[in-house]
């Protein structure tokens, strides 16, 4: 056996053992928890027939809710799918007239009775996935990112998009579309800061390829739980944490899309992406979501109802984009390679928003593309890039666009502090937000891009490496299908069999035949009704309901239990197979290399003498720095007053701008801070300048703001040195550092 089938070996025996020891403490829990005791009484016949009308009752209305969603599909469908956005809206700009048309559109969000929003303050620009649904779920209720941006009061727009494609779109038109819409923001907004861009799931590589290719229109950029780095995941660390990143190599690479569209008369059914996500959980998409309404079928429909309204919408996308999509994200995993996009020309901070419990955009895919990109913290500071991680420990994918708990804790977070960061020096944070007694507490603490990259890849992204070799099996497949197969698919295809393959779609189907298009469920709304005129409901604690919700609870177990021996057998599959096409030696190899990162880098910086004030009043902020501390909010909301009180002393430049002359500045003192102490003078050729400087540093220390963060003795030692180099000759080179 070799090195490589014995570690797969190892992988799958733990990963197999770690589902059986789950299986057995959820039954043993079920059992425990819901199984009633000796000492509760029950009378089988009397307890028994209440039980069995409860059942009924509760199936009646489980059935009914059914045939609810039914009719709430047809409906929408003959409304054409609109948004399922919570709050209202009016068109600004729409994407089908424009010179390149496209299925997209420009909303404005209009405020709700009682909130005030202020055209000065910086508006927003939320994009959600296409990804299969509809858009909405940024604004889907009350506590959402739509929400908590308008009661900060900040304009609000959303980027909505049509169930049909336009004829001939790309992702590239669609691209160039954003940006038209982003200008369209700018021009209402002429006094407000640049705007900030939210990207969800999909959305999120949507936003950095529309601030990559337009940095001078965006400003900050929030992506949450997106897929930037499609290689990136978890192997041998939890129970089989990502299984979609497998999938494109179990199923041969892209062209399976292609023939998709290709049946669909160059239509791709975003049905089938749903049905993927669908699969990730057979035991809450077959059991649980339903036992669910089941259980407290006179409280959940309501709510059951409204989440269908979004997860049961069904888009569609051309051929060209979800082929380039596949072929480009997917399987190939080039956002940031080949030269169509280049991240690096960001020059707004990036938020990145991803969660340990995310089996869909695992951490790893949400944070990777910077390591690949920029290639070491030198460069991100080099380049004047800010980027700050949050990272939740346990919701799901959904639960980061969707969740109200999250929408009130961390996105309202971030509205409330974007503007703190964007003071941030260059360079990697952690975001952390803690509740208090009185709110939240948000923190700061800078990473190193290294050490990052370690803690989330522990084999060196060596288990990336298949996927190279997926990539090459998927070229070869691309084309064997375009070849022999593709010709004989398009001359069958037409647009009647399109649309009914998409009418019978299972996810389709299993909505409308539970509907009122069904003659055979005429009795069910008018049982429904006479069943909650008479309702006779069981309590939750009721020793049949307590055995059947242990009975619920085992079929689920089994189900999960399933799922994770299939992703497990997938996952020793796919390392089996496209693991030993490369040869891969699993953690023998080394992480990928951002391009050609010291040679960029070295391009980047400027010479230790070279510049002017601005360079040395960054210097010497970075020099008199606190190090190793977490940077507490407060402490950011102090720089920027005194950054406004003492604006006659600080260079009026661009933020973008600034923020490189900082991190230059900060790599340079970092190499060398005695040569960094020695040839700041030469940066301050003017005396005027030169004075500048130091009476600022002198109203700083005399400031009772500074005064009560009470500075270090490092620092006030850092600052009679810095006293003593320009006080001197620009020769004199200053006193070593003390230890």
């Amino acid at each position: 056996m070799t090195p490589l089938s014995s570690k797969i070996s190892q992988v799958l025996q733990k990963r197999l053992e770690i589902a059986q020891k789950q299986l057995n403490e959820r039954v043993q829990s079920a059992f425990a928890n819901s199984v009633p005791s000796a000492a509760t009484p029950w009378d089988f016949w009397s307890g028994g027939a209440r039980y069995a009308i409860d059942f009924a009752q509760r199936s009646v209305l489980f059935w009914d809710t059914m045939r609810k969603r039914g009719n709430q599909f047809l409906e929408r469908e003959r409304q054409g799918l609109p948004p399922v956005l919570h709050f209202d809206y009016e068109m600004v700009l729409d994407g089908r007239k424009l010179d390149r048309p496209v299925n997209y559109a420009l909303v404005r969000i209009l405020p709700p009775e009682g909130v005030t929003v202020d055209a000065a303050r910086r508006p927003y620009v939320i994009i959600d996935p296409r990804a299969g649904h509809g858009p909405g779920i940024g604004g889907f209720k009350d506590d959402s990112q739509v929400g908590v941006a308008l009661r900060e009061g900040h304009p609000v727009y959303f980027v909505i998009f049509f169930p049909e494609p336009q004829p001939g779109q790309t992702l590239m038109d669609v691209c160039t579309a954003e940006r038209d819409f982003v200008r369209r923001v700018r021009a209402l907004h002429p006094d407000a800061s640049k705007p900030a861009i939210v990207g969800n799931c999909q959305g999120g590589w949507a936003a950095m390829m529309l601030a990559s290719s337009n940095p001078e229109d965006t400003g900050p950029i929030v992506i949450n739980g997106a897929p930037m780095s499609y290689w990136g995941g978890a192997w041998e660390e939890g129970a089989g944490d990502n299984p979609m990143r497998y999938a494109g190599g179990l199923m041969g690479g892209t062209w399976l899309a292609s023939l998709t569209s290709d049946l669909g008369a160059g239509k791709f059914d975003g049905a089938w992406l749903v049905q993927n996500f669908e699969n990730l959980n057979p035991a809450n998409t077959f059991w649980d979501k339903y036992y669910h309404v089941f259980a407290n079928a006179d409280t959940e429909p309501p709510r059951f109802l409204d989440f269908e309204r979004w997860w049961g919408g069904f888009y569609l996308m051309n051929r060209e984009e979800i082929e380039w999509i596949t072929k480009n994200l997917f399987v190939g995993n080039r956002l940031w390679k080949d030269g169509q996009f280049d991240l690096r020309e960001i020059r707004s901070p990036i938020v990145l928003f991803a969660s340990l419990g995310d089996n869909i955009t695992p951490p790893e895919q949400a944070f990777n593309w910077v390591a690949d990109v920029y290639g070491s913290t030198d460069e991100v500071k080099a380049r004047g890039q800010v980027i700050v991680g949050l990272v939740h420990q346990d919701i799901g994918h959904l639960g980061i666009f969707v969740s109200g708990k999250v929408a009130k804790k961390e996105h309202s977070q971030i509205v409330s502090v974007l503007k703190s960061i964007e003071s941030l020096a260059p360079g990697l944070y952690a975001m952390s937000v803690e509740q208090t007694k009185d709110g939240y507490a948000v923190t700061f603490t800078e990473r190193r891009l290294e050490e990052v990259a370690e803690r989330l890849n522990r084999f060196k992204r060596a288990d990336e490496k298949p996927f190279e070799a997926v990539a090459a099996v998927s070229e070869f497949n691309q084309r064997a299908y375009e070849v022999f197969a593709r010709p004989m698919v398009q001359a069958l295809a037409s647009e009647q069999g399109a649309k009914l393959g998409r009418d019978f779609h299972p996810l389709r189907f299993q909505r409308w035949f539970l509907s009122d298009l069904n003659p055979w469920l005429a009795w069910l709304a008018p049982a429904a009704e006479m069943v909650k005129a008479h309702r006779q409901a069981l309590p939750a604690d009721d020793p049949a309901r307590k055995a059947e919700k242990t009975f619920a609870e085992l079929v689920s177990a089994g189900m999960d239990y399933q799922r994770a021996v299939r992703d497990a057998l997938s996952e020793a599959a796919f390392f089996q197979i496209y693991g030993n096409l490369f040869a891969l030696d699993v953690g023998a190899g080394e992480a990928q290399s951002g391009p050609a990162a010291a040679d960029l880098l070295e391009a980047t910086l400027p010479a230790a003498g070279q510049g002017g004030y601005p360079e040395a009043l960054a210097r010497v902020a970075f020099l008199l720095a606190r190090k190793g501390e977490p940077l507490p909010l407060s402490r950011l909301e102090l720089k920027q007053e005194l950054m406004r009180d003492y604006a006659a002393f600080i260079p009026d430049l661009p933020r973008d701008q600034a923020r490189r002359i900082r991190g230059a500045q900060e790599v340079l003192v970092r190499r060398d801070r005695e040569k960094a102490l020695a040839t700041l003078p030469e940066l301050l050729a003017q005396a005027a300048d030169r004075q500048r400087l130091l009476t600022l540093l002198e109203r700083l220390l005399a400031d009772a703001r500074v005064q009560g963060e009470g500075p270090s003795e490092e620092q006030l030692a850092m600052l009679a040195r810095i006293r003593a180099v320009l006080a001197s000759p620009a020769s004199r080179r200053p006193q070593p550092l003390v230890a």
